[in-house]
Protein backbone atom coordinates (compact mmCIF):
# COMPACT_ATOMS: atom_id res chain seq x y z
CA UNK A 1 0.00 0.00 0.00
CA UNK A 2 1.13 3.51 -0.89
CA UNK A 3 0.88 6.83 1.67
CA UNK A 4 1.24 8.95 -0.89
CA UNK A 5 -1.61 11.63 -0.83
CA UNK A 6 -4.22 10.66 -2.94
CA UNK A 7 -4.25 12.08 -6.51
CA UNK A 8 -8.16 14.30 -6.81
CA UNK A 9 -9.81 14.23 -10.14
CA UNK A 10 -10.50 16.84 -12.37
CA UNK A 11 -13.34 19.48 -11.47
CA UNK A 12 -15.90 18.02 -13.49
CA UNK A 13 -16.25 15.03 -10.68
CA UNK A 14 -16.21 17.21 -7.73
CA UNK A 15 -18.02 15.53 -5.41
CA UNK A 16 -16.05 12.68 -5.57
CA UNK A 17 -12.91 14.37 -5.25
CA UNK A 18 -14.08 16.59 -2.26
CA UNK A 19 -14.22 13.70 0.05
CA UNK A 20 -10.76 13.61 1.14
CA UNK A 21 -9.39 17.18 -0.14
CA UNK A 22 -9.02 19.47 2.61
CA UNK A 23 -9.62 17.16 5.23
CA UNK A 24 -8.43 18.21 8.27
CA UNK A 25 -5.89 15.84 9.63
CA UNK A 26 -4.18 16.36 13.21
CA UNK A 27 -1.11 15.27 14.74
CA UNK A 28 -3.36 12.19 16.55
CA UNK A 29 -4.99 11.52 13.26
CA UNK A 30 -4.74 7.47 12.83
CA UNK A 31 -5.73 8.12 8.65
CA UNK A 32 -4.15 11.18 7.62
CA UNK A 33 -1.79 13.74 9.30
CA UNK A 34 -1.37 17.83 9.14
CA UNK A 35 0.78 16.93 6.07
CA UNK A 36 -2.50 15.34 4.29
CA UNK A 37 -0.53 12.01 3.53
CA UNK A 38 -2.37 8.77 4.38
CA UNK A 39 -0.83 6.36 6.81
CA UNK A 40 0.30 2.76 5.00
CA UNK A 41 -3.01 1.59 6.18
CA UNK A 42 -6.07 3.57 4.27
CA UNK A 43 -5.38 4.27 0.77
CA UNK A 44 -7.59 1.33 -0.74
CA UNK A 45 -10.06 1.78 1.86
CA UNK A 46 -10.22 5.70 0.91
CA UNK A 47 -10.03 5.29 -3.22
CA UNK A 48 -13.10 2.73 -2.54
CA UNK A 49 -14.88 5.55 -0.61
CA UNK A 50 -13.49 8.62 -2.50
CA UNK A 51 -14.86 6.53 -5.66
CA UNK A 52 -18.48 6.63 -4.04
CA UNK A 53 -18.30 10.27 -3.15
CA UNK A 54 -20.01 12.27 -0.57
CA UNK A 55 -23.28 12.21 -1.42
CA UNK A 56 -23.72 8.41 -2.05
CA UNK A 57 -22.18 7.41 1.60
CA UNK A 58 -24.62 9.73 2.84
CA UNK A 59 -27.24 7.84 1.56
CA UNK A 60 -26.02 4.74 1.90
CA UNK A 61 -25.87 5.23 5.85
CA UNK A 62 -29.34 6.63 6.62
CA UNK A 63 -30.39 3.88 4.85
CA UNK A 64 -28.25 1.11 6.76
CA UNK A 65 -29.33 3.03 10.19
CA UNK A 66 -33.43 2.52 8.76
CA UNK A 67 -32.39 -0.96 8.19
CA UNK A 68 -30.88 -1.37 11.95
CA UNK A 69 -33.47 0.07 13.69
CA UNK A 70 -35.77 -2.44 11.93
CA UNK A 71 -33.57 -5.34 13.21
CA UNK A 72 -33.61 -3.39 16.26
CA UNK A 73 -29.85 -2.77 16.83
CA UNK A 74 -30.55 -0.54 19.76
CA UNK A 75 -29.43 0.70 22.41
CA UNK A 76 -30.39 3.34 25.14
CA UNK A 77 -28.36 6.78 25.23
CA UNK A 78 -28.24 9.75 27.73
CA UNK A 79 -28.20 12.64 25.49
CA UNK A 80 -28.84 16.20 27.04
CA UNK A 81 -29.86 14.65 30.27
CA UNK A 82 -32.52 12.51 28.66
CA UNK A 83 -32.58 8.23 28.57
CA UNK A 84 -33.84 7.66 24.69
CA UNK A 85 -33.24 4.15 22.88
CA UNK A 86 -31.79 4.54 19.50
CA UNK A 87 -30.56 2.63 16.31
CA UNK A 88 -26.88 2.22 17.23
CA UNK A 89 -24.81 5.07 15.11
CA UNK A 90 -22.39 3.89 12.76
CA UNK A 91 -20.18 5.80 10.60
CA UNK A 92 -19.22 4.35 7.27
CA UNK A 93 -15.46 5.08 7.28
CA UNK A 94 -14.18 2.21 9.22
CA UNK A 95 -11.18 1.84 10.92
CA UNK A 96 -8.01 -0.01 11.06
CA UNK A 97 -5.50 -1.63 12.81
CA UNK A 98 -2.34 -3.49 11.58
CA UNK A 99 -1.39 -7.18 12.65
CA UNK A 100 1.14 -6.12 14.95
CA UNK A 101 -0.39 -3.38 16.69
CA UNK A 102 -3.17 -6.11 17.02
CA UNK A 103 -1.08 -8.85 18.47
CA UNK A 104 0.29 -6.71 20.93
CA UNK A 105 -2.43 -5.30 22.44
CA UNK A 106 -4.12 -9.10 22.38
CA UNK A 107 -0.67 -9.89 24.72
CA UNK A 108 -1.42 -6.85 26.76
CA UNK A 109 -5.19 -7.67 27.16
CA UNK A 110 -4.70 -11.38 28.16
CA UNK A 111 -1.64 -10.51 30.92
CA UNK A 112 -4.68 -7.76 32.06
CA UNK A 113 -7.17 -10.41 32.27
CA UNK A 114 -4.49 -13.20 34.10
CA UNK A 115 -3.72 -10.28 36.51
CA UNK A 116 -7.04 -9.27 37.48
CA UNK A 117 -8.57 -12.74 37.84
CA UNK A 118 -5.66 -13.56 40.28
CA UNK A 119 -6.64 -10.67 42.36
CA UNK A 120 -10.34 -11.51 42.79
CA UNK A 121 -8.74 -15.15 43.47
CA UNK A 122 -6.70 -12.97 46.29
CA UNK A 123 -9.14 -10.67 47.31
CA UNK A 124 -12.19 -13.36 47.91
CA UNK A 125 -9.67 -16.29 49.26
CA UNK A 126 -9.48 -14.86 53.07
CA UNK A 127 -13.41 -15.31 52.91
CA UNK A 128 -13.60 -18.77 52.49
CA UNK A 129 -10.17 -19.43 54.06
CA UNK A 130 -10.84 -18.25 57.96
CA UNK A 131 -6.84 -18.85 58.63
CA UNK A 132 -5.76 -16.24 56.08
CA UNK A 133 -6.18 -12.80 57.23
CA UNK A 134 -5.36 -10.71 54.47
CA UNK A 135 -5.57 -10.81 50.76
CA UNK A 136 -1.84 -11.63 49.89
CA UNK A 137 -0.73 -8.40 47.95
CA UNK A 138 -2.27 -6.93 51.05
CA UNK A 139 -0.18 -8.46 52.74
CA UNK A 140 2.92 -7.47 50.83
CA UNK A 141 2.13 -3.91 51.06
CA UNK A 142 0.86 -3.12 47.73
CA UNK A 143 -2.91 -2.21 48.22
CA UNK A 144 -3.89 -0.95 51.11
CA UNK A 145 -6.75 -3.27 52.45
CA UNK A 146 -8.83 -0.15 53.67
CA UNK A 147 -9.20 0.87 49.52
CA UNK A 148 -10.51 -2.59 48.95
CA UNK A 149 -13.09 -2.88 51.75
CA UNK A 150 -13.97 0.45 51.14
CA UNK A 151 -14.83 -0.35 47.05
CA UNK A 152 -18.32 -0.74 46.62
CA UNK A 153 -17.88 -3.43 44.09
CA UNK A 154 -16.01 -5.09 46.86
CA UNK A 155 -18.97 -7.59 48.22
CA UNK A 156 -17.76 -10.43 50.67
CA UNK A 157 -20.83 -12.40 50.33
CA UNK A 158 -20.17 -13.16 46.50
CA UNK A 159 -17.46 -15.79 48.08
CA UNK A 160 -17.32 -19.11 46.56
CA UNK A 161 -19.48 -18.87 44.07
CA UNK A 162 -16.97 -19.86 41.36
CA UNK A 163 -16.70 -23.88 41.47
CA UNK A 164 -13.54 -25.44 40.45
CA UNK A 165 -11.80 -21.98 41.35
CA UNK A 166 -12.10 -21.01 37.73
CA UNK A 167 -11.96 -17.48 36.61
CA UNK A 168 -14.24 -15.38 38.18
CA UNK A 169 -14.36 -13.01 35.29
CA UNK A 170 -14.63 -15.22 32.61
CA UNK A 171 -15.68 -12.22 30.14
CA UNK A 172 -13.36 -9.26 29.91
CA UNK A 173 -13.50 -6.05 28.40
CA UNK A 174 -11.12 -2.88 28.13
CA UNK A 175 -10.94 0.37 26.81
CA UNK A 176 -8.02 1.62 25.39
CA UNK A 177 -6.67 5.17 23.43
CA UNK A 178 -3.95 5.96 21.34
CA UNK A 179 -2.48 8.82 22.89
CA UNK A 180 -0.26 11.38 21.38
CA UNK A 181 2.43 9.25 20.67
CA UNK A 182 0.85 6.46 18.99
CA UNK A 183 1.04 4.00 21.61
CA UNK A 184 -2.40 2.39 23.13
CA UNK A 185 -3.38 3.44 26.60
CA UNK A 186 -5.57 1.17 29.37
CA UNK A 187 -8.48 4.06 30.17
CA UNK A 188 -10.76 1.05 31.89
CA UNK A 189 -11.27 -2.11 32.56
CA UNK A 190 -14.31 -3.86 32.64
CA UNK A 191 -15.01 -7.29 34.94
CA UNK A 192 -18.82 -7.09 35.91
CA UNK A 193 -21.06 -7.20 32.79
CA UNK A 194 -19.03 -5.79 29.54
CA UNK A 195 -20.98 -4.69 26.75
CA UNK A 196 -20.47 -4.40 22.61
CA UNK A 197 -19.29 -7.20 21.20
CA UNK A 198 -22.23 -7.93 19.56
CA UNK A 199 -22.34 -4.26 18.45
CA UNK A 200 -19.19 -5.26 16.74
CA UNK A 201 -20.82 -8.19 15.01
CA UNK A 202 -23.60 -6.11 13.82
CA UNK A 203 -21.00 -3.35 12.06
CA UNK A 204 -19.25 -5.17 10.12
CA UNK A 205 -21.89 -7.03 9.13
CA UNK A 206 -23.82 -3.54 8.48
CA UNK A 207 -20.79 -2.09 6.81
CA UNK A 208 -20.51 -5.18 3.96
CA UNK A 209 -24.05 -4.49 3.16
CA UNK A 210 -24.27 -0.97 2.87
CA UNK A 211 -20.54 -0.95 1.32
CA UNK A 212 -20.38 -3.99 -0.90
CA UNK A 213 -17.20 -2.38 -2.92
CA UNK A 214 -15.14 -3.30 0.61
CA UNK A 215 -16.18 -6.67 0.18
CA UNK A 216 -12.73 -7.85 -1.12
CA UNK A 217 -10.33 -5.92 1.20
CA UNK A 218 -12.36 -7.63 3.72
CA UNK A 219 -10.30 -10.48 2.47
CA UNK A 220 -7.69 -9.26 4.50
CA UNK A 221 -9.02 -8.73 8.18
CA UNK A 222 -9.93 -10.89 10.55
CA UNK A 223 -14.17 -11.51 11.04
CA UNK A 224 -15.54 -11.20 14.02
CA UNK A 225 -17.41 -14.21 13.57
CA UNK A 226 -14.80 -16.05 14.74
CA UNK A 227 -15.76 -14.71 18.56
CA UNK A 228 -19.25 -15.70 19.35
CA UNK A 229 -17.92 -20.18 18.94
CA UNK A 230 -14.74 -18.76 21.31
CA UNK A 231 -17.09 -16.91 24.20
CA UNK A 232 -19.36 -20.45 23.77
CA UNK A 233 -16.35 -22.19 24.63
CA UNK A 234 -14.99 -20.14 27.11
CA UNK A 235 -17.99 -20.12 29.29
CA UNK A 236 -18.81 -23.79 28.92
CA UNK A 237 -15.46 -24.60 29.95
CA UNK A 238 -16.07 -22.91 33.39
CA UNK A 239 -18.70 -25.27 33.81
CA UNK A 240 -18.80 -26.99 37.86
CA UNK A 241 -16.14 -29.96 37.85
CA UNK A 242 -18.81 -32.58 38.65
CA UNK A 243 -21.46 -31.43 35.46
CA UNK A 244 -22.40 -34.49 34.44
CA UNK A 245 -22.85 -33.50 30.58
CA UNK A 246 -19.82 -33.67 28.08
CA UNK A 247 -21.16 -30.62 26.50
CA UNK A 248 -22.52 -28.45 29.67
CA UNK A 249 -25.74 -26.72 29.25
CA UNK A 250 -25.82 -22.93 28.75
CA UNK A 251 -28.33 -19.77 29.35
CA UNK A 252 -27.65 -16.72 28.25
CA UNK A 253 -29.98 -14.92 31.80
CA UNK A 254 -31.48 -11.83 30.83
CA UNK A 255 -33.23 -8.63 32.74
CA UNK A 256 -35.40 -8.40 29.67
CA UNK A 257 -35.91 -5.29 26.98
CA UNK A 258 -35.67 -2.72 29.62
CA UNK A 259 -32.13 -3.45 29.20
CA UNK A 260 -30.06 -0.75 27.56
CA UNK A 261 -28.36 -3.92 25.92
CA UNK A 262 -31.28 -6.11 25.11
CA UNK A 263 -30.16 -6.10 21.66
CA UNK A 264 -26.66 -7.66 22.87
CA UNK A 265 -28.64 -10.25 24.79
CA UNK A 266 -30.39 -11.57 22.18
CA UNK A 267 -27.65 -11.74 19.39
CA UNK A 268 -25.12 -13.28 21.34
CA UNK A 269 -27.61 -15.92 22.29
CA UNK A 270 -28.53 -16.60 18.82
CA UNK A 271 -24.99 -16.64 17.35
CA UNK A 272 -24.05 -19.34 20.48
CA UNK A 273 -26.95 -21.23 19.33
CA UNK A 274 -28.60 -21.53 23.59
CA UNK A 275 -31.53 -20.58 24.83
CA UNK A 276 -31.89 -16.72 26.43
CA UNK A 277 -33.82 -16.71 29.46
CA UNK A 278 -34.99 -14.63 32.48
CA UNK A 279 -35.67 -14.81 36.45
CA UNK A 280 -39.01 -16.23 35.89
CA UNK A 281 -37.93 -19.43 33.21
CA UNK A 282 -35.03 -20.42 36.33
CA UNK A 283 -35.94 -23.18 38.77
CA UNK A 284 -34.69 -25.29 41.70
CA UNK A 285 -33.64 -28.91 40.03
CA UNK A 286 -31.88 -31.70 40.79
CA UNK A 287 -30.40 -29.88 43.86
CA UNK A 288 -29.33 -27.00 40.68
CA UNK A 289 -30.43 -24.80 38.45
CA UNK A 290 -33.38 -25.89 35.95
CA UNK A 291 -34.73 -24.23 33.05
CA UNK A 292 -38.28 -24.52 32.43
CA UNK A 293 -39.49 -24.86 28.90
CA UNK A 294 -42.72 -22.74 26.98
CA UNK A 295 -44.07 -26.74 27.63
CA UNK A 296 -43.38 -26.85 30.77
CA UNK A 297 -40.44 -29.18 30.49
CA UNK A 298 -37.34 -28.42 32.93
CA UNK A 299 -33.93 -29.03 31.34
CA UNK A 300 -30.84 -28.34 33.39
CA UNK A 301 -28.56 -26.15 33.08
CA UNK A 302 -25.01 -25.99 34.16
CA UNK A 303 -23.55 -22.34 33.55
CA UNK A 304 -25.39 -18.59 33.55
CA UNK A 305 -23.79 -16.28 31.66
CA UNK A 306 -25.97 -13.09 33.24
CA UNK A 307 -26.18 -10.63 31.42
CA UNK A 308 -27.53 -7.42 33.34
CA UNK A 309 -26.90 -5.46 36.86
CA UNK A 310 -23.94 -5.77 38.96
CA UNK A 311 -24.45 -7.28 42.15
CA UNK A 312 -28.54 -7.32 42.58
CA UNK A 313 -28.39 -11.36 42.96
CA UNK A 314 -26.39 -10.70 46.50
CA UNK A 315 -29.13 -8.52 47.86
CA UNK A 316 -31.56 -11.36 48.81
CA UNK A 317 -33.36 -11.21 45.71
CA UNK A 318 -35.54 -14.58 45.03
CA UNK A 319 -33.30 -15.41 41.92
CA UNK A 320 -30.25 -14.44 43.61
CA UNK A 321 -30.68 -16.75 46.37
CA UNK A 322 -31.57 -19.55 43.73
CA UNK A 323 -28.31 -18.82 41.53
CA UNK A 324 -25.68 -17.89 44.61
CA UNK A 325 -27.06 -20.91 46.62
CA UNK A 326 -26.30 -23.04 43.61
CA UNK A 327 -22.85 -22.05 42.66
CA UNK A 328 -21.83 -22.30 46.31
CA UNK A 329 -23.15 -25.85 46.28
CA UNK A 330 -20.78 -26.13 43.05
CA UNK A 331 -24.35 -26.71 41.03
CA UNK A 332 -23.94 -24.08 38.73
CA UNK A 333 -21.38 -21.70 37.09
CA UNK A 334 -22.04 -17.62 37.10
CA UNK A 335 -20.20 -16.09 34.54
CA UNK A 336 -19.28 -13.24 35.45
CA UNK A 337 -19.40 -14.07 39.06
CA UNK A 338 -20.99 -11.64 41.36
CA UNK A 339 -18.70 -9.50 42.95
CA UNK A 340 -16.79 -8.54 40.38
CA UNK A 341 -16.85 -4.64 40.73
CA UNK A 342 -13.79 -4.71 43.09
CA UNK A 343 -11.79 -5.39 40.50
CA UNK A 344 -12.68 -2.59 38.15
CA UNK A 345 -13.29 0.34 40.43
CA UNK A 346 -11.73 2.96 39.31
CA UNK A 347 -9.48 3.30 42.01
CA UNK A 348 -8.44 -0.32 42.12
CA UNK A 349 -7.27 0.75 38.11
CA UNK A 350 -4.32 2.74 40.04
CA UNK A 351 -2.62 -0.79 40.92
CA UNK A 352 -2.80 -3.00 37.96
CA UNK A 353 0.50 -2.43 37.15
CA UNK A 354 1.42 -3.75 40.75
CA UNK A 355 -0.82 -6.29 40.31
CA UNK A 356 0.69 -7.71 37.31
CA UNK A 357 4.22 -7.63 38.81
CA UNK A 358 3.59 -9.06 41.74
CA UNK A 359 0.78 -12.06 40.32
CA UNK A 360 2.60 -12.89 37.51
CA UNK A 361 6.19 -11.34 37.73
CA UNK A 362 6.02 -9.65 34.51
CA UNK A 363 6.21 -5.76 33.83
CA UNK A 364 2.98 -4.38 32.41
CA UNK A 365 2.64 -4.81 28.32
CA UNK A 366 0.17 -2.06 27.70
CA UNK A 367 0.59 1.17 30.03
CA UNK A 368 -2.18 3.09 32.19
CA UNK A 369 -3.09 6.81 32.35
CA UNK A 370 -1.66 8.90 35.13
CA UNK A 371 -4.11 8.52 38.03
CA UNK A 372 -4.58 10.09 41.47
CA UNK A 373 -7.05 7.98 44.15
CA UNK A 374 -8.46 10.98 45.78
CA UNK A 375 -9.16 8.63 49.04
CA UNK A 376 -5.62 8.99 49.71
CA UNK A 377 -4.21 12.13 51.12
CA UNK A 378 -1.46 12.15 49.68
CA UNK A 379 -2.62 12.07 46.11
CA UNK A 380 -5.47 14.35 46.82
CA UNK A 381 -3.12 17.22 47.70
CA UNK A 382 -1.26 16.72 44.58
CA UNK A 383 -4.13 18.12 42.47
CA UNK A 384 -6.42 19.57 45.24
CA UNK A 385 -7.49 23.15 43.12
CA UNK A 386 -6.37 22.04 39.95
CA UNK A 387 -9.39 20.08 38.48
CA UNK A 388 -10.11 22.24 35.66
CA UNK A 389 -6.89 20.24 34.27
CA UNK A 390 -8.10 16.45 34.86
CA UNK A 391 -10.86 13.96 34.55
CA UNK A 392 -12.24 13.41 37.40
CA UNK A 393 -14.16 10.04 37.69
CA UNK A 394 -16.49 8.42 40.25
CA UNK A 395 -15.17 5.11 41.02
CA UNK A 396 -17.73 2.79 41.10
CA UNK A 397 -18.90 4.45 37.50
CA UNK A 398 -19.74 3.08 34.15
CA UNK A 399 -20.52 4.21 30.99
CA UNK A 400 -19.35 7.28 31.41
CA UNK A 401 -21.51 8.17 34.12
CA UNK A 402 -20.45 10.97 36.38
CA UNK A 403 -17.32 11.65 34.54
CA UNK A 404 -16.16 15.65 34.81
CA UNK A 405 -13.94 16.38 31.90
CA UNK A 406 -11.93 19.24 33.68
CA UNK A 407 -11.24 21.50 30.53
CA UNK A 408 -15.16 21.58 29.40
CA UNK A 409 -16.56 22.92 32.81
CA UNK A 410 -17.47 26.76 33.27
CA UNK A 411 -15.77 28.15 36.27
CA UNK A 412 -18.72 28.24 38.59
CA UNK A 413 -19.23 23.97 37.10
CA UNK A 414 -15.20 23.50 38.42
CA UNK A 415 -15.77 24.94 41.72
CA UNK A 416 -18.92 22.94 42.56
CA UNK A 417 -16.70 20.19 41.59
CA UNK A 418 -13.97 21.04 43.57
CA UNK A 419 -16.75 20.72 46.32
CA UNK A 420 -18.15 17.67 45.82
CA UNK A 421 -14.52 16.14 45.44
CA UNK A 422 -13.95 17.81 49.07
CA UNK A 423 -17.10 16.10 50.77
CA UNK A 424 -16.32 12.77 49.21
CA UNK A 425 -12.22 12.79 48.06
CA UNK A 426 -13.04 9.06 48.62
CA UNK A 427 -15.71 8.67 46.11
CA UNK A 428 -13.75 9.88 43.52
CA UNK A 429 -10.11 9.67 41.44
CA UNK A 430 -8.75 12.00 38.88
CA UNK A 431 -6.77 11.14 35.65
CA UNK A 432 -4.45 12.96 33.17
CA UNK A 433 -6.46 14.29 30.05
CA UNK A 434 -5.25 12.02 27.16
CA UNK A 435 -4.97 13.68 23.45
CA UNK A 436 -5.94 10.90 22.23
CA UNK A 437 -6.41 10.04 18.47
CA UNK A 438 -9.11 10.95 15.98
CA UNK A 439 -10.22 9.49 12.66
CA UNK A 440 -11.98 10.09 9.83
CA UNK A 441 -16.04 10.30 10.06
CA UNK A 442 -18.35 11.04 7.56
CA UNK A 443 -20.31 14.73 8.21
CA UNK A 444 -22.43 15.22 5.77
CA UNK A 445 -23.34 18.56 6.29
CA UNK A 446 -19.40 19.50 6.99
CA UNK A 447 -17.19 21.23 4.44
CA UNK A 448 -15.18 18.22 3.75
CA UNK A 449 -17.83 15.86 4.61
CA UNK A 450 -14.91 13.74 6.24
CA UNK A 451 -13.82 15.02 9.68
CA UNK A 452 -11.85 13.97 12.80
CA UNK A 453 -13.36 12.48 15.24
CA UNK A 454 -12.19 11.19 18.66
CA UNK A 455 -12.03 7.16 18.44
CA UNK A 456 -11.70 5.01 21.71
CA UNK A 457 -11.34 1.24 21.33
CA UNK A 458 -13.04 -1.88 23.43
CA UNK A 459 -11.71 -5.32 23.10
CA UNK A 460 -12.59 -8.50 24.97
CA UNK A 461 -11.02 -11.37 26.52
CA UNK A 462 -12.21 -14.12 27.34
CA UNK A 463 -10.74 -16.83 30.17
CA UNK A 464 -11.76 -20.15 30.10
CA UNK A 465 -9.82 -23.66 31.53
CA UNK A 466 -6.86 -23.28 29.02
CA UNK A 467 -6.44 -19.84 30.04
CA UNK A 468 -7.40 -15.98 28.26
CA UNK A 469 -7.91 -15.63 24.82
CA UNK A 470 -8.62 -12.08 22.87
CA UNK A 471 -11.34 -12.27 20.70
CA UNK A 472 -11.08 -11.16 17.26
CA UNK A 473 -13.43 -8.47 17.24
CA UNK A 474 -13.25 -5.09 18.81
CA UNK A 475 -16.15 -1.76 18.75
CA UNK A 476 -14.84 1.33 18.22
CA UNK A 477 -16.66 4.24 19.74
CA UNK A 478 -16.68 7.37 18.52
CA UNK A 479 -17.09 11.16 20.08
CA UNK A 480 -20.37 13.27 18.81
CA UNK A 481 -19.02 16.19 18.46
CA UNK A 482 -15.67 18.15 16.99
CA UNK A 483 -14.23 18.75 20.38
CA UNK A 484 -16.27 15.79 22.12
CA UNK A 485 -14.10 13.94 24.81
CA UNK A 486 -16.87 11.30 25.53
CA UNK A 487 -17.37 8.23 23.22
CA UNK A 488 -19.20 6.39 25.49
CA UNK A 489 -21.95 4.76 23.79
CA UNK A 490 -24.23 4.76 26.57
CA UNK A 491 -23.33 8.96 26.58
CA UNK A 492 -24.74 8.98 23.20
CA UNK A 493 -21.35 8.28 20.92
CA UNK A 494 -21.00 6.66 17.74
CA UNK A 495 -19.33 3.48 16.28
CA UNK A 496 -17.12 2.00 13.51
CA UNK A 497 -16.41 -1.26 11.92
CA UNK A 498 -12.90 -2.10 13.51
CA UNK A 499 -10.61 -4.15 10.89
CA UNK A 500 -8.45 -6.16 12.46
CA UNK A 501 -5.66 -6.66 9.62
CA UNK A 502 -4.68 -11.00 9.56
Amino acid sequence: MSTEAPRHGDPADADRSALLHGYPGTRVDEASGVDGLLDARYPDVMAVLEGLGAAELAARAAAEQERREEAGVLFVATIAGVRVERPFPLDLVPRVIDAATWEHLARGAEQRARALNAFLADVYGDAVDPDRELPAIVAAGLVPVELIRATPGYRRVAAGVNPGAHPRAVVYGLDLLADEDGRFVVLEDNLQVPSGLAYALANRESMLRALPELVPLAEAIHSPDEAAPLLAAALRSCAPPDCPRAEPRLVVLSDGPQNAAWYEHRILAEHMAVDLVGAEDLVAFQGGIGQRTSTGEVRPVDVVYRRFGHDEMLDGSALGDLLVGAAQRGKVSICNAPGNGVADDKAVYAFVGPMIRFYLGEEPLLADVGTWVLGDPGQYGAVRGRMEQLVVKPVDGSGGEGVMIGPELTVDQVADLEQRVADRPGAFIAQDVVEFSTHPTLIPDAQPPLQPRRVDLRMFVVSGADGPVTLPAALSRVARGADGLLVNSSAGGGSKDTWILR
